[in-house]
C-alpha cells in the first residue's frame, strides 16, 4: 500500500499533468478557427476547379490528344501512396486513422499483384509505417518547420509527385487525409490525384456547356491538370491542419476530465488512509494509557 507521501506526490504529479493538458485544449482550440476557416475557405475553390476540370474533360478524355495526367499511362500497375498526417502526436486516433487507411489499401494492391511506394507527409506516420512498410519508402516531407501550411508547401509535394509521374515511377498516385467535419468527427479520405478522375454532376456539365476554351481544351488542360494536382494535396493539408487540432482539442480535454477523476480518487485513497494512520495512532494511545 503505498505511504502518504507517496500518494500526495502522485497528486502533485497529476494536477501539472492536468495543467499541462488544459493548456494544451486551449492552444489547440484557438488554432483550430483559423484552420477551419482555412479549411473551409479552400473547398468552394476545390470544388470548382473540379467542376472545370469535368467539363473540360467531357470531351477530352479518350481521345488521343488527352494528356496523360488525365489519360493515365494505360496501366495501374504501380501505385503512389502519398500518406499525409502530422509532425506531432497527442491529438487522439487522428493519425492512426490516416495510417489504418493507408495499410488497408496497401495490402489490397500487394494481395492483387500490385506494386505500391509510399511517400509520407508528417513524421507520426512515417513512424507507424517504417516498421511493416519501410522498404516502400521513396521519400518524405518534413513540415516540423513550417508554421503555417500555405500553397507553395503543396506546390513543392506536387513537384515531387508529378517528376516521378513523368519519370514513369508509378501509373496511379493516390492521397491519404482527413476531412475535417466538426471537432468531434474527422473522416479518413483516399482521394486519386494521378489520373484525374471525372467527377460526375450537373456542375461539371454546366461548366461545360456555358464556356468555350481557347486555344484549345487539351491546351488548357496541359497547363490545369498539374495545377490541379496541387490545389488537391493544397485542400487536403487543410484538411489535416484543422482536423489535427479538432482532435487535438478533443485529446486533451478527455485527458483534462480523466487527470480530474484521478485526482478525486487519489485524494479519497489519501484521506482514507490519512485517517486510518491517526485512528491507529488514537488507538496505541489509549492503549498505552489503560496499561498504565
Amino acid at each position: 500500500m503505498p505511504s502518504l507521501k507517496d500518494l500526495k506526490n502522485r497528486i502533485e504529479s497529476v494536477k501539472n499533468t492536468r495543467k499541462i493538458t488544459k493548456a494544451m485544449q486551449m492552444v489547440a482550440a484557438a488554432k483550430l478557427r483559423r484552420a477551419q476557416e482555412a479549411a473551409e475557405a479552400a473547398r468552394p475553390y476545390a470544388d470548382r476547379m473540379a467542376a472545370v476540370m469535368a467539363g473540360l474533360t467531357a470531351n477530352s478524355a479518350g481521345s488521343d490528344t488527352a494528356p496523360r495526367l488525365l489519360a493515365g499511362t494505360g496501366s495501374d500497375q504501380k501505385h503512389l501512396l502519398v500518406v499525409m498526417t502530422s509532425e506531432r502526436g497527442l491529438a487522439g486516433g487522428f493519425n492512426s486513422s490516416i495510417v489504418k487507411l493507408a495499410r488497408q489499401h496497401a495490402d489490397r494492391l500487394r494481395a492483387n499483384g500490385k506494386e505500391a511506394t509510399i511517400l509520407t507527409v508528417g513524421k507520426k506516420g512515417r513512424e507507424q509505417l517504417k516498421r511493416e512498410y519501410g522498404k516502400l519508402f521513396v521519400n518524405h516531407v518534413d513540415l516540423s518547420n513550417v508554421k503555417r501550411v500555405g500553397y507553395e508547401n503543396a506546390r513543392e509535394i506536387a513537384d515531387d509527385v508529378l517528376d516521378r509521374f513523368e519519370a514513369g515511377n508509378f501509373d496511379v498516385a493516390t492521397i491519404f487525409y482527413n476531412r475535417f467535419e466538426s471537432v468531434i468527427s474527422q473522416i479518413p479520405t483516399a482521394r486519386q490525384v494521378i489520373p484525374a478522375e471525372i467527377p460526375e454532376g450537373e456542375d461539371a456539365a454546366g461548366v461545360s456547356s456555358i464556356h468555350e476554351y481557347e486555344p484549345g481544351e487539351d491546351a488548357i488542360l496541359a497547363e490545369l491538370l498539374p495545377r490541379s494536382v496541387a490545389t488537391q494535396i493544397f485542400a487536403a493539408l487543410l484538411e489535416n491542419a484543422a482536423s489535427e487540432q479538432g482532435a487535438r482539442m478533443t485529446a486533451m480535454d478527455n485527458a483534462t476530465r480523466n487527470a480530474g477523476d484521478m485526482i478525486d480518487r487519489l485524494t479519497t485513497e489519501y484521506n482514507r488512509s490519512r485517517q486510518a494512520a491517526i485512528t491507529k495512532e488514537l488507538i496505541e494511545i489509549i492503549s498505552g494509557a489503560e496499561a498504565l
